[in-house]
């Protein structure tokens, strides 16, 4: 797949994006998950070794192709490892997989009742070095916790700064400032939100396009005017801390939002079941988000 086919199919394409893209802080708790306790390494280069190894298993997977997995956001260090003897990078592009790269190096602490992201003085350096293996767009996280306008306004700002210098180096961005679920004015920080996120897409010079990942809205429908929008390539949904059952169903209720997730993805997967164990589960649980993704309830709810 060369550049314009990679946009179509993440213009067009029907299936989702998987989150492949745990980093440093949360790759202890995404190896319990998958069955692999502390004690399993003594030294961070082996805890990413292990990481690595579930992450190609999956990249391997019969069930994982792009039939209905779409893309694939990588951490950088997945991204600079190797599948079957290839560069990351290629053998999801291999497999019809449109490889991205998380290029955050974390969050600040909240002020403002956000979270914006840390300073990314390398960031030109890890997109020459991205570009340059194949990758096709990134994807940057910021957490919004509380209906503040300032704050949210500063996360989106600092999100669409971040997209710019992706853009000027002739890659997608994911933008993603992050609704935390678990706000208690969760349905005012998405009508903030969709506000800040349309001016700053007026302000985008025509031709431009970004790609927005978001959390699933209280209300659904709330970020239709973004899905239709001629600056907005796709719209994607992170699961934020729902199960996958739960995750997919308040997918199906919003129309053109298509997912991008991570530990929904990846909750049933564990290091000691065989292959062909790992294989029906990963199946399962790829069917299940991609039927969320393509096969829309909102019409029939409304």
């Amino acid at each position: 797949m060369n550049y314009a086919e990679m946009t179509e199919k993440m213009a067009a394409g029907n299936g989702f994006i998987a989150a492949l893209d745990q980093s440093g802080g949360s790759t202890p708790k995404a190896l319990a998950g998958y069955g692999v306790e502390a004690g399993a390494w003594n030294t961070e280069e082996e805890m990413f070794g292990l990481i690595h190894d579930m992450r190609s298993r999956i990249i391997k997977s019969p069930a994982f192709t792009g039939d209905k997995v779409i893309g694939a956001i990588l951490f950088e260090r997945t991204m600079d490892g190797t599948v079957d003897g290839k560069p990351t990078p290629a053998a999801l592009i291999e497999k019809g997989v449109v490889p991205f790269i998380k290029i955050d190096k974390g969050l600040e602490d909240e002020a403002n009742g956000v979270q914006l992201m840390k300073p990314m003085p390398t960031l030109d350096a890890l997109l020459e070095k991205s570009k340059a293996l194949g990758v096709y767009g990134t994807k940057e996280r910021s957490v919004i916790n509380s209906a503040n306008a300032e704050g949210i306004a500063a996360v989106v700002k600092q999100q669409f700064e971040v997209g710019k210098q992706v853009l000027s180096h002739g890659m997608m961005p994911i933008i993603e400032p992050e609704v935390n679920i678990k706000s208690e004015t969760r349905a005012d920080c998405d009508k903030i939100l969709l506000a800040e996120i349309l001016k700053n897409l007026d302000e985008l010079p025509e031709g431009q396009q970004v790609m927005l990942k978001l959390s699933l809205p209280i209300v659904p429908g709330t970020f239709d005017p973004l899905v239709s929008h001629p600056k907005v390539l796709r719209v994607v949904a992170l699961s934020g801390g729902y199960k996958r059952p739960e995750a997919c169903v308040e997918l199906a209720k919003n129309t053109g939002i298509i997912a991008s997730f991570s530990r929904a993805l990846l909750e049933d997967l564990r290091f000691q079941m065989t292959d062909a164990e790992f294989d029906a589960s990963l199946g399962a649980a790829i069917d299940e988000i991609y039927n969320g993704s393509t096969q829309k309830t909102a019409a029939v709810a409304a």
